[in-house]
């Protein structure tokens, strides 16, 4: 198990659900209650200062739980990149914000939330960032018609 996660699990057992290890990379699974704990100790108490990536995925309609976000840590410290990965479910695909943690979270939350449907209780600014505000659904969703719901023409 990654030095990291065992220094996670010592910290708080409750915070890691799962630890899954491919390629030499570490996902760490985090219940979604505890992700902003999570995220503030990996900053503050083990040097993960810098949120490269944050990003929705939609599972299917098919899978429950349906959705997940995906955390992508990176530490300038060690040079260690680390993965966290929360669960949501299709009825209550709500999450807390990590932009008071980290500020660029402002934006790829809001990315996530238009393209994905993924919502970030407590964001500062929660809404749409590349769709225009009137757009019907989310685009990245995997029920979403890839012509969208409006007739389609060439012409």
């Amino acid at each position: 198990m990654n030095e990291f996660a065992k220094e996670l699990k010592a910290e708080n057992a409750d915070w890691v659900s799962e630890v899954k290890e491919a390629l030499g990379e570490t996902t760490i699974t985090v219940p979604r209650e505890a992700i902003v704990e999570v995220c503030a100790s990996l900053k503050t108490n083990h040097g993960f200062d810098m949120l490269a990536d944050l990003c929705g995925a939609d599972r299917g309609p098919e899978e429950d739980p349906r959705f997940e976000v995906n955390y992508h840590l990176f530490s300038t410290k060690h040079h260690s990149r680390l993965r966290l990965k929360v669960i949501l479910s299709e009825d209550d695909p709500h999450v807390n914000t990590v932009s008071g943690v980290w500020k660029t979270a402002n934006w790829h939350e809001r990315e996530t939330y238009d393209l994905v449907g993924v919502i970030f209780d407590n964001h500062p600014d929660l809404r749409r960032i590349l769709l225009p505000s009137d757009f019907d659904g989310h685009a990245l969703r995997k029920d979403y018609p890839l012509r969208g719901y409006e007739p389609y023409s060439l012409t």
